[in-house]
């Protein structure tokens, strides 16, 4: 049986730390900081902040669509309000827990403001971590904003599948973050995409059906909303933080594999299922849809703050 460390070390593998921090190892992942989670008076992002995407390699409309709609549920403002429990309550909670109290007086908002694609995979098909920064700056990103790069699950990237599924960096001189996340399907759905996968090692549980259908997609968006909260927390490293300003523990990465109430390592937690699919889910968004979102740290309580 796998020890606890090793499962825990699996869970955190969707958890990453920024490029620009350096590379966060497995076991730094799992290793228990005295320090709490706390606000080292650097920068956040805050206000309107722009999204600028870069599609690397193939990806589907349909992926394109299930990704998009995640982005577009943060702020829906065009809307209807959303059911709860909500993508924009789960943005919300990142606003009320920290934005706010890094001297935030504008509530934050996502606006989508462009997208570009290389299907052809002008970089080649094996990416080291400065070439997705290099892509990054292809996407146009605006000052304060986040340029977005998604990798098809043919492209392989430096680090991906062995200690990350995705990473968040910066650029100080243009004053704009990057993300990227890349698709697990093909090259390690049992890490990157779990629990929409049976995972590669630690207690063999059936994997959860995937709310959009596509294990690749719904394991982006979980990789996504964690990167998405640390960039906008702590997107120069010195905002919200915990442990060394190396390999920081983050908003959601400070909670690896927690997504409900009654979780524990190996088991996501009390989800909701889709009468009508079996899907697990734990929050709605636009068109529809639903999605599987990690859990946010309380820095008051130093506690896993969950939808459901």
């Amino acid at each position: 049986m796998a020890s606890l460390s090793s499962i825990l070390a699996l869970l955190a593998l969707g958890s990453l730390a920024q490029v620009s921090l350096g590379a966060r190892t497995l076991t730094s992942l799992v290793e228990q900081s005295a320090e709490l989670l706390t606000y080292h008076n650097g920068e956040v992002l805050h206000g309107d902040i722009a999204i600028s995407i870069m599609w690397y390699g193939g990806f589907t409309h349909s992926q394109k669509a299930i990704i998009s709609d995640f982005l577009l549920s943060l702020t829906p403002n065009s809307q209807p309000q959303l059911v709860a429990p909500s993508v924009a309550q789960w943005w919300s909670t990142i606003d009320q827990l920290y934005l706010s109290k890094a001297r935030n007086k504008k509530k934050t908002s996502i606006v989508v403001a462009g997208q570009v694609s290389d299907e052809g995979c002008s970089l080649g098909k094996s990416l080291k971590m400065s070439q997705v920064s290099e892509l990054a700056a292809k996407a146009g990103p605006k000052k304060g904003g986040i340029a977005l790069v998604f990798t098809a699950d043919d492209v392989a990237v430096e680090g991906f599948c062995m200690n990350r599924c995705g990473s968040h960096g910066s650029n100080l001189k243009s004053g704009t973050a990057y993300i990227w996340v890349g698709n697990a399907a093909k090259q390690c759905p049992g890490q990157c995409a779990w629990p929409f996968h049976q995972p590669l090692y630690g207690p063999q549980t059936p994997p959860l059906v995937a709310p959009n259908g596509d294990v690749g997609a719904d394991g982006i968006v979980i990789n996504l909303a964690s990167m998405v909260a640390g960039a906008v927390t702590n997107p120069f490293g010195d905002g919200f933080y915990q442990g060394p300003k190396s390999a920081p523990l983050e908003a959601a990465t400070a909670c690896p594999g927690v997504y409900a109430k009654g979780s524990y390592p190996g088991y996501a937690g009390d989800l909701r299922a889709d009468p009508s699919t079996g899907a697990s889910y734990n929050a709605n968004g636009v068109n529809g849809r639903k999605f599987l979102l990690p859990a946010l740290l309380d820095p008051a309580t130093s506690t896993c703050s969950t939808l459901v």
